[in-house]
């Protein structure tokens, strides 16, 4: 079954652009690119990105955490009522540990690398959901094709043998015989327009788009072997690691909170008629780094990194099983489709020999029909396994990391 993809709802952009793409060739590239621009993960991209360079931002600023004003006055108005009054304003600039900054802007660096290798991660997720597609809709629509032959086949069989049954050549049962095999034919393709009919709108409601790409051998992609170390997911896992990494280096460099310089102005009046007397502070407060503040956050940090790292060994690992997997399985369908076409073929022409001979009178209708049905289903079988096949060869394409 295909891997599910969230995708964004259709915008009327895309209600116009299907009204106009049938009059151009779809590819899988075209229909690749469609997908992605309606897809969740599109999104989600490029909100990561904002967050990233929001966070750089932060990182390269001259304090460690916004400064802050404060104002306070006292006056004597409710007491003695002499005029005297104390009025203060006091600025807080929180400064960076040393180290700290020059960790947290390693830490926003390696983050935003990490929001543009996701954008290549989850464009390979959106090439693995149409691929996918693409080859459910082409075993279907061939599926289609042949259960349409398949009825036209039954049908002149069914007539010819109304006509020997009118000229008494034939039993009525045979007629009865030939009619139920006609019948189940065009169950059959009746199932399969359906089928058909749904995938497509299925690939519809993933790309936007209305025509499908072309399947034939011609325009089917080549697997270009390539290094895993190049994978976007390994990349993006390895990348993870990094970011890890750093934060456990940017908790080393932050063991307090930032001390904060304080500096401030006050004006004091003594009453009515006195000058006022003025001064100015300079302070600095400085938090205690403690165990009960420091272990948590060394503990969760310490947490991500080795959870990234598993997560890169078991990625590495996965990929390359999916190389192999892939690679033997392709082999193997292109070993299957040989004997299923040389099958097909024999079966096609006893089914064809049967035939003349079922004409000629020498043959019953019960051993043409049976002949029919099996070069029918091994005619199934090869449109499936040239199907499996495309798959196969998308699916090492996956492994690869190979866009479309």
């Amino acid at each position: 079954m295909l891997a599910c993809v969230s995708h964004a709802q259709p915008q009327n952009s895309a209600i116009s652009f299907n009204e106009t793409s049938t009059t151009a060739k779809t590819t899988l590239v075209s229909a690749f690119e469609a997908a992605w621009k309606r897809a969740v993960a599109a999104s989600e991209v490029a909100g990561l990105n904002r967050q990233a360079q929001a966070e750089k931002f932060r990182a390269e600023a001259l304090w460690a955490a916004p400064p802050f004003v404060e104002v306070s006055h006292r006056n004597d108005r409710l007491q003695s009522n002499k005029g005297a009054r104390e009025t203060e304003i006091s600025v807080a600039v929180p400064l960076w540990l040393p180290g700290q900054k020059a960790a947290k802007q390693d830490v926003a660096s390696a983050a935003l690398e990490l929001s543009k290798l996701s954008h290549d991660e989850a464009r390979l997720r959106v090439a693995e959901s149409t691929r996918e597609l693409l080859w459910q809709i082409a075993e279907l629509e061939a599926s289609m094709k042949l259960t349409e032959q398949q009825v036209a086949l039954f049908q002149a069989i069914a007539d010819d043998v109304d006509k020997r049954v009118s000229a008494g050549d034939l039993a009525r049962t045979d007629a009865l015989a030939a009619k139920g095999e006609l019948l189940n034919a065009q169950t059959t393709h009746t199932q399969a327009i359906q089928q058909l009919g749904a995938a497509k709108r299925q690939w519809t409601a993933l790309t936007g788009l209305v025509q499908v790409p072309s399947t034939l051998p011609a325009d089917m992609e080549q697997v270009v072997a390539r290094n895993l170390e190049e994978h976007p997911e390994l990349r993006f896992v390895a990348q993870q690691v990094a970011v890890a990494q750093k934060r456990v280096t940017l908790v080393d460099k932050s063991k307090r909170d930032a001390p904060e310089l304080i500096t401030s102005m006050r004006q004091d009046v003594g009453g009515r008629g006195m000058g006022s007397a003025n001064s100015l502070g300079v302070a600095l407060r400085i938090p205690l780094g403690t165990a009960d503040r420091n272990a948590p956050l060394e503990a969760a940090a310490l947490s991500e990194l080795e959870i990234a790292q598993s997560r890169e060994q078991v990625r590495r690992t996965a990929l390359v099983a999916a190389v192999d997997n892939a690679t033997s399985h392709l082999r193997s369908i292109h070993t299957q489709l040989e004997a299923e076409k040389a099958r097909s073929s024999m079966l096609k022409e006893r089914s064809q020999l049967m035939r003349s001979s079922f004409n000629a009178g020498e043959t019953a209708l019960l051993e043409l029909l049976r002949a029919t049905n099996a070069s029918a289903q091994s005619e199934f079988s090869v449109a499936r396994q040239e199907a499996a096949m495309g798959l196969a060869r998308a699916r090492l394409q996956q492994a690869y990391g190979q866009l479309p």
